[in-house]
């Protein structure tokens, strides 16, 4: 392995006497109070909030040279494959106090502005798939090379290909506009997983760069381990860190095989997410496939004045507006092939355009139409004519023969109800089937919801009693 390690530095032009160099100034770039990196912080995160907002690919791109957060990143790779803990402590909080200031800068800005839209290149870092994670490997590989390399020259003009590449600063900046736009959860969520993509795969390539080029041989630390611990003298954290239990292990963090599993753990972790995400995405790319291959068949590319596709995980529906009429049966045909290429429910409406002939045809009839104009109101005598012509005729039709005289009907208005109250004569009362039967009935003759119907009896008067004979009476005589 040795031997496999030392050709990969031959092959890569890694002078052994440079070593020393990168290693100290990989360590100074994870300065956790610096004025340099926190002005370089700041003023990258502005323009990279900006340029988010203004939906400005070109000013996103400035803001990714500017950003300084590859320094400690690449630190913390070193730390690492060199087994240095006061590194890895330093580079650790360099990185968080780099994260939360920017993403706090941008909150506050995007907070302070009078619109806050989500923009075309903000929901572009909202959905990170495993081909993010491939680009931020081979972005950590080249721009470890390139450190590796900057003593010999070689690679100095991949550095601002790799910071492009890298673009740490957008993410944390869109994580920021999520959280001054209101904690916009969706936009928080994706951009922050973004950036944990690109930190860990820029860490992961860090480490395995630097251990091949055996940045962690023995004479490479007895070099650095004195500049180092010259200038740490004066650093406020290797003081706190000498107080502690960690302080007899500032040199080292553990053994390979752990290092290597806990790189491995936290790609795994991301894996999950990143690949949903990629098996998303290639599930509408298909969708849309075969929506164009449909909409080909269905006609040519002018046929269509408008096309609206709207995707989801279990849905496609399409909206079309054509300039001539489709059949039906086209139409059912495309809903059958697209059920079948994607499994998906399919929604597809088709709408014609009406042309010139037809406008100009619609306009001369809309003009040549007699408006007709509306009935006048009624009066109350009128609408009292017109309710008890038809309550009449209802009554003589529907009012049971057995049921006694009909004598007459009394109608209430009240804001409520319509009331009519019915006054009969009976010696004994209507019963409750035939009342309700009978208020059914004029309900639904005479087009009323709120109907009630009061039965008045009345029963007959009493026949005169006839006189009763008198009894003849003879005289009785003493």
């Amino acid at each position: 392995m040795t031997l496999l390690r030392g050709r990969i530095e031959q092959l890569l032009k890694i002078a052994p006497d440079s070593k020393s160099a990168v290693y100290l100034e990989v360590f100074n770039s994870s300065e956790i109070i610096s004025l340099n990196y926190a002005l370089e912080l700041l003023f990258s995160s502005g323009i990279a909030t900006f340029g988010l907002v203004l939906n400005s690919p070109a000013v996103v791109i400035g803001a990714m040279l500017i950003s300084p957060l590859m320094g400690p990143i690449l630190a913390a790779g070193l730390a690492l494959a060199a087994a240095d803990l006061y590194l890895g402590i330093k580079s650790l909080l360099s990185i968080l106090t780099g994260v939360v200031s920017s993403v706090l800068f941008s909150a506050a800005l995007v907070w302070a502005l009078p619109f806050q839209i989500p923009t075309s290149e903000i929901l572009a870092r909202t959905q990170p798939n495993l081909l993010d994670l491939g680009v931020a490997l081979f972005s950590g590989l080249a721009g470890s090379v390139v450190v590796c390399r900057r003593s010999e020259g070689g690679g100095v003009t991949a550095l601002p290909g790799v910071a492009i590449a890298v673009a740490l600063m957008p993410p944390l900046c869109a994580v920021g506009f999520g959280i001054g736009s209101g904690f916009a959860w969706p936009i928080i969520s994706g951009a922050g997983l973004l950036f944990l993509t690109n930190l860990a795969a820029i860490v992961a390539s860090a480490f395995l760069v630097f251990y091949v080029v055996r940045m962690d041989s023995p004479d490479v630390r007895a070099k650095i381990d004195s500049l180092v611990l010259e200038g740490a003298s004066h650093d406020l954290l290797y003081e706190v860190l000498q107080k502690t239990k960690v302080s007899g292990a500032l040199g080292h963090v553990g053994k390979l095989r752990w290092r290597i599993v806990m790189l491995v753990a936290v790609l795994a972790m991301l894996f999950v997410p990143l690949s949903r995400s990629l098996l998303q995405v290639r599930d509408e790319a298909r969708s849309r496939a075969a929506v164009r291959e449909v909409l080909r068949l269905m006609g040519p590319a002018d046929a269509f004045v408008t096309q609206q596709v709207d995707i989801t995980a279990a849905q496609i529906v399409i909206r079309l507006v054509a300039a001539s009429p489709v059949s039906k049966d086209r139409i059912g045909e495309a809903q059958k092939l697209l059920i079948r290429r994607t499994g998906k429910e399919v929604s597809l409406t088709v709408r014609k355009v009406a042309s010139e002939e037809e406008l100009a045809l619609l306009r001369q009839q809309l003009k040549s139409a007699v408006p007709v104009p509306p009935p006048p109101p009624q009066d109350l005598e009128s609408l009292r004519a017109d309710v008890t012509a038809s309550l009449d005729r209802l009554l003589k039709e529907t009012w049971p023969a057995g049921a006694g005289e009909l004598l007459g009907y009394e109608i209430g208005l009240t804001p409520e109800e319509l009331l009519v109250r019915i006054r009969y004569q009976s010696a004994t009362p209507l019963d409750a089937i035939a009342q309700e039967i009978l208020s059914k009935v004029l309900k639904a003759q005479l087009k009323v919801d709120k109907f009630r119907v009061e039965f008045q009896q009345e029963k007959p008067a009493p026949l005169p009693k006839k006189p009763r004979a008198r009894r003849a009476t003879r005289a009785v005589q003493k």
